[in-house]
């Protein structure tokens, strides 16, 4: 690793170092490193989309929790990247480190949990891997595909645009985190209606993602904590904006849009929750949150990490 990470590795480091070095050598490769899947265009109208997700033991669940939930939860991790994209999800490959003391039901608990996923979002596992270790992990890479009016990355926020969020923030870890829904048709809904200009699924909380969309776009973006939906098991505003695993859409639109959108909600003509929260400004990768008593609070791009 270069001197700057003082030889300690970072997640955002690794992932930065990793996006300069890994060059694209295939002109069909739109987006390699560093959006929630990467994309490659395969005819004149359609793209293919991949990614992939781990789960580990200790990290990402307990040794006690539910293999049927964490099955699910693997498979809609990957779901909620594409949709994240503006895409739909198709086939899945499935990859499982399997400790010792794992028995064969406990193996198929596991898949029931990912046959729900899959049935729910029509993929097909088409194949993947298996091999011993010490302790349980999956890891699925996700293939979709999105039509080239309705792809969305992360890098084309522009200044004035509206930030909206679908669903509510905080507190997913209590019990929601195994059992969240995909933003798949909210996407679909939003992709086919507005020119989205960029878009990230909220999994390690609403600054550090809205962090990446910023640094991605080289801009900044104000939010507003009395317009940001806490949900009721957010016990405050700090697990609102860092707690993450909400997996909630966030994107930006043009004011024209955005005020569109506005309109159709206070209507009621939006058949799921979404909320505006805030702007985006001329103030390169900068975040300023407007509290409650409007003062001006600067955020740092803090959240969940792996490591």
């Amino acid at each position: 690793m270069p001197n700057k990470y003082n030889n300690k590795v970072s997640e955002l480091g690794l992932i930065d170092y990793l996006g300069r070095i890994l060059t694209k050598n295939k002109l069909s490769v739109l987006k390699g490193i560093g959006d929630d899947a990467a994309v490659v265009k395969i005819s004149k109208d359609k793209y293919l989309l991949n990614t992939c997700d781990m789960l580990i033991e200790d990290r990402h669940f307990k040794r006690r929790d539910n293999l049927y939930d964490i099955g699910y939860k693997a498979i809609a991790c990957s779901v909620s990247d594409i949709a994240a994209m503006g895409g739909e999800p198709s086939f899945a490959l499935v990859s499982l480190g399997i400790p010792q003391r794992i028995k064969f039901r406990d193996i198929k608990l596991l898949y029931k949990g990912l046959r729900k996923g899959t049935d729910r979002f029509c993929v097909n596992i088409i194949g993947g891997d298996t091999n011993s270790c010490d302790k349980l992990i999956i890891d699925i890479s996700m293939i979709g595909f999105a039509d080239s009016k309705n792809l969305v990355l992360r890098d084309q926020a522009k200044i004035g645009d509206y930030i909206f969020v679908t669903g509510s923030l905080g507190g997913s870890i209590y019990k929601r985190h195994f059992k969240f829904l995909p933003r798949v048709k909210e996407s679909k809904f939003l992709t086919d209606r507005f020119k989205l200009h960029s878009m990230i699924d909220i999994s390690d909380g609403l600054v550090l993602d809205l962090w990446r969309i910023l640094k991605a776009s080289r801009v900044g973006a104000v939010i507003f904590e009395n317009l940001i939906p806490m949900h009721k098991d957010a016990k405050n505003l700090k697990e609102a904006l860092y707690m993450g695993e909400d997996f909630e859409l966030l994107f930006t639109v043009s004011q024209k849009d955005g005020k569109i959108l506005l309109e159709n909600i206070r209507q009621n003509k939006i058949s799921f929750p979404l909320s505006f929260i805030g702007k985006i400004i001329n103030k390169r990768c900068q975040m300023q949150l407007i509290d409650k008593n409007r003062k001006t609070i600067e955020l740092k791009p803090k959240g969940f990490l792996h490591f």
